[in-house]
């Protein structure tokens, strides 16, 4: 599946975007809404000229790349991940495919796109070898960011799926058989390292490890590296880590500089330079079915992810990611050479 920048497809969405919605009356953009409406987030200049930046594109990557989002442990900010750079990539131009296998179905939630019972979702393409594309749907307010969303019944899809010909290969058979062209898919994985992680790796061929900078931020993961080594070796030669990216950094903290000073000596290139802070505004987004990009593009938040996925879109491209104009934290980076020790403050 090759990405191709000049078709759209019968998927499009039709309003030209990205957008956000509004209920009730229409209210200028010149407009400051009262500090108490924190549904919707309004710009700062700097987050004006980050999103400038986003409007002049990335180069498009040859291939769809197929990055597979995953950490067995849980609140790491795996889903966030996905969402947030997912929203990047489309708000830089591109189409971004979010796939959720994920049980609880957050980055559904995340994404504003219905999942509940009767909505189709990714079970039936796993277990019923229903088209990928009767499941994907839109993303309200991000033109070119479509998911795959997730149910309860996902829940049960590992057992059932044991059964199954060709159990571990079966999400990759229907990503090969989806015709509308993208530029990315991610998928978000549960917090297991059962048969829906396997899927994804063998439909994927790069992995992005979000790693929280806290205590025993590397516990465990050596087990997902090991399991990484054995699809490598059995099902999915392609597979391979790309991607670090370090998240929940409170740079007010020793501890978050150690954690990432000890996360690049053992990951080393790997690791993005671009951190992304804790923040509230990160976690406020999916209560209102938003990624933190719409709803509020000036915070830190927004502008680390804009910057996390310009380095990961310029680094699958071969092309040297320049962090001396990064957005660190709301803040214009002084010192390149000590970002990758800093974070975002």
């Amino acid at each position: 599946m090759r990405s191709d920048a000049n078709i759209a497809g019968p998927m499009t969405d039709p309003v030209p975007g990205p957008r956000t919605e509004t209920s009730g009356d229409d209210v200028s953009r010149e407009t400051q809404p009262p500090l108490a409406d924190t549904s919707l987030g309004h710009a700062t200049p700097l987050a004006a000229q980050a999103l400038g930046r986003a409007g002049e594109g990335l180069p498009r990557p040859e291939q769809t790349r197929i990055m597979v989002v995953a950490n067995q442990k849980g609140g790491v900010g795996k889903t966030t991940t996905t969402v947030n750079l997912a929203a990047s990539l489309a708000l830089h131009g591109a189409r971004v495919l979010v796939i959720d296998l994920d049980p609880q179905g957050n980055a559904s939630t995340a994404l504003g796109i219905e999942h509940h019972a009767e909505v189709p979702s990714i079970y039936d393409v796993l277990v019923d070898s229903r088209p990928l594309s009767d499941v994907v749907q839109p993303v309200p307010d991000v033109e070119g960011l479509f998911c795959a969303p997730a149910t309860i019944d996902l829940a049960g899809a590992e057992i059932e799926l044991v059964s199954l010909v060709a159990r571990e290969s079966r999400l990759q058979r229907a990503i090969q058989a989806y015709e509308q062209p993208l530029d990315y898919i991610l998928i978000d994985c549960p917090p297991s390292l059962g048969l829906l992680t396997v899927n994804a790796m063998v439909a994927g061929a790069e992995v992005l490890i979000p790693i929280q900078c806290e205590y025993y931020a590397l516990e465990g993961l050596g087990q997902l590296l090991r399991n990484v080594d054995l699809v490598r070796g059995h099902l999915n030669p392609a597979l391979h880590v790309s991607t670090i990216l370090l998240t929940m950094y409170d740079g007010r903290t020793r501890l978050a500089s150690q954690v990432a000073d000890e996360v690049r000596t053992h990951f080393g290139g790997e690791v993005l330079r671009t951190s992304i802070p804790r923040s509230v505004r990160i976690s406020e987004a999916p209560s209102y079915g938003q990624t933190v990009l719409t709803y509020d593009p000036g915070s830190s938040g927004a502008l680390s992810y804009l910057e996390a996925a310009r380095e990961m879109a310029l680094r699958g491209v071969g092309v040297r990611y320049d962090a001396q104009h990064a957005h660190m934290g709301g803040q214009h980076h002084q010192h390149s050479r000590h970002s990758t020790s800093e974070g975002i403050q």
